[in-house]
């Protein structure tokens, strides 16, 4: 098992930190500074969002010149993320050609996985924003009908064909405010696809990070999930619940520290016979790379005790 950077955010001077979710790294020599930095952490590899190759725009030429920049800097990308909902009008055309495109990019850059979240914004006034810690969510399978999975299966099934005829796979994430949002329901979703070209991302923290209570348990979500997973984001929250307020509140923290048993995970995986990567997100506060070596350092640690 390695283990790569899922990247989210740097703020590695001089960058800007301009913010959670800000996906395209500005060019220069902060930047590869900063891949070098993935490096010295400890990470075999990156992934790198659609966006930061170009999106719509990328061409082979610019792809291959950021993956050499990429690969002198010993901090390779292993994967390729984009993602969206799929199951509505507008939005989901536009965001399963975002999800064909990354395929694409993945079979120029030499990468054999493409991962999508299908989440998607708020659409609902009177339910309000998608915000983590609430009893009903918008966008979940909680809410979702049987149409909606059916539309989300037939669109993976395209990516899984054209995944499969570029040499990559396609791995759907547990992921909020998506129908995939539990094992039960990305189970259902990938029997419905029924491709060997599109497999499950078991991000636990995802369950944890979206009810006020957890649908289910983490260990129960990877038992379930390890045979169907080809690749693996982790990270770990605390949670505070606030009964009162019928809400729940979420710190994230390092791997070790958070209310997820990574211990547990890692020998359910490897008992699987997962072998690919288990991607770290890494903390969104403060000096991200010295907290996410510890996270790094844990696994290597766990790995080590088990042999891997």
């Amino acid at each position: 098992m390695k283990i790569a950077y899922a990247f989210r955010r740097s703020t590695v001077y001089p960058f800007v930190n301009n913010g959670y979710g800000s996906w395209v790294l500005p060019e220069g020599s902060a930047r590869d500074s900063f891949f070098r930095k993935i490096r010295e952490v400890g990470y075999d590899g990156i992934e790198l969002g659609y966006e930061a190759f170009g999106g719509s725009d990328a061409s082979e030429s610019s792809v291959k010149e950021l993956k050499k920049i990429l690969d002198d800097a010993g901090a390779p990308c292993v994967a390729i993320r984009a993602g969206g909902v799929l199951c509505t009008p507008i939005e989901g055309e536009r965001n399963l050609k975002k999800l064909l495109k990354s395929i694409q990019i993945a079979e120029w850059l030499g990468v054999n996985v493409v991962n999508t979240a299908l989440s998607g914004p708020s659409r609902n006034r009177i339910l309000g924003e998608n915000n983590p810690g609430k009893p009903i969510q918008q966008g979940s399978s909680q809410l979702a009908s049987y149409g909606d999975f059916q539309q989300t299966s037939e669109c993976l099934k395209k990516a899984g064909r054209a995944a499969g005829e570029s040499g990559s796979i396609v791995t759907v994430e547990v992921h909020q405010h998506s129908i995939a949002d539990n094992s039960e329901s990305t189970i259902e979703l990938l029997d419905m696809v029924d491709s060997e070209y599109v497999f499950a991302n078991p991000d636990l923290g995802n369950i944890l990070w979206h009810y006020d209570e957890p649908e289910e348990s983490c260990e129960h979500a990877i038992l379930a999930l390890a045979s169907r997973s080809r690749y693996w984001h982790c990270k770990s929250l605390q949670r505070v619940y606030v009964p009162e307020l019928d809400r729940t509140y979420f710190l994230r923290v390092p791997l070790p520290d958070g209310d997820i048993d990574y211990r547990f995970a890692i020998n359910t995986m490897l008992d699987a016979g997962f072998d690919g990567y288990l991607a770290l997100e890494g903390t969104n506060t403060g000096d991200h790379l010295s907290k996410d070596g510890r996270s790094v350092k844990y696994v290597r640690d766990i790995l080590t005790e088990l042999g891997n």
